[in-house]
């Protein structure tokens, strides 16, 4: 069959469709309409030209106005809605238009998936990220005190210690620090040692001497000084009274005394080493130390 002039065929045909097939949902629906509401007709309830969908004079509803409330499409001239009987002008010329069900915004969605990907990243993080340390961190793990017979000392939680056990690891971690020549570190904690050990009861040789140390090192001179004395008048040739009340006197710049102590620990340490006391076995560092110093004098 021969095409006639005008006939747009079958290809034109197809075209013309895609073109409008393409084209928002809106754009078909509404231009059409905008186009005439954009145009200044007159209201036909009380003749006064108008170019919105409802009437500047009477507030009627022109050509195209829908129901604030239902989105009916009212009848030009209504002042009710044919469908609910909402009011039609006045507040409605303010009731924000509604977004047809297909057309609802992607910005919600976008907010909500911004929100997720940033709790992720937080939740990454704060795993990613080290613990605060502890007071029983404050020496590196499996550090060994030097002045304590025990072995290596792993980082505990101090809080669920028996009282005994934590002026223990308390010790231990001061003479690390002191050891490793942190000295303002050292006392710190010697002063935190001195509490835990001022809840224990009954204090014996070897526990006044710990207690006599850490009140050394954090300080207390006097405190250290009636340790090594109640210690040396139950035990006058105890080897560790003897070296406490020796640190003590050299601390308060007693040189003759400290060295006189060290002289009478060192008569008396075969003797006593005898006794293997297990305080002895414990402080052998700080014995051996003590005879090293009076050897040298």
């Amino acid at each position: 069959m021969a095409q006639q002039k005008g006939d747009p065929g079958p290809r034109g045909l197809f075209w013309c469709v895609t073109f409008w097939a393409t084209l928002p949902l809106p754009v078909l629906i509404f231009s059409p309409m905008s186009q005439t509401q954009n145009k200044a007709v007159p209201c036909p309830s009380c003749g006064t030209s108008s170019t919105g969908k409802f009437c500047s004079n009477c507030g009627s509803a022109m050509m195209g106005a829908n129901c604030a409330s239902c989105s009916a499409l009212l009848t030009p001239g209504a002042r009710f809605c044919h469908r609910c009987g909402t009011t039609v002008g006045g507040a409605s010329h303010a009731a924000p238009a509604r977004v047809p069900s297909g057309e609802k915004s992607v910005v919600p969605w976008v907010v909500a998936g911004a929100a997720l990907l940033a709790m992720v990243i937080l939740v990454a993080a704060q795993q990613g990220r080290s613990p605060a340390p502890t007071i029983g961190d404050a020496a590196p793990l499996g550090a060994e005190a030097p002045f304590a017979g025990g072995g290596a000392v792993r980082a505990p939680d101090i809080s669920n210690m028996s009282p005994r056990e934590r002026a223990d690891r308390l010790y231990n971690r001061v003479m690390t620090m002191a050891a490793a020549g942190k000295a303002d570190s050292a006392a710190f904690f010697a002063s935190m040692a001195v509490g835990a050990y001022e809840s224990l009861s009954p204090l014996d040789a070897d526990l006044r001497y710990d207690y006599g140390r850490m009140a050394e090192m954090s300080g207390a001179l006097p405190l250290a000084q009636a340790q090594a004395d109640t210690i040396l008048r139950e035990q006058p040739d105890h080897l560790l009274g003897l070296i406490l009340s020796a640190r003590v006197a050299l601390a308060r710049g007693d040189k003759d005394r400290s060295q006189k102590l060290l002289s009478q620990l060192v008569a008396a340490e075969k003797t006593e080493s005898a006794k293997s006391l297990e305080e002895y076995q414990r402080h052998r560092g700080d014995i051996d130390a003590a005879l090293a110093e009076a050897a040298k004098r």
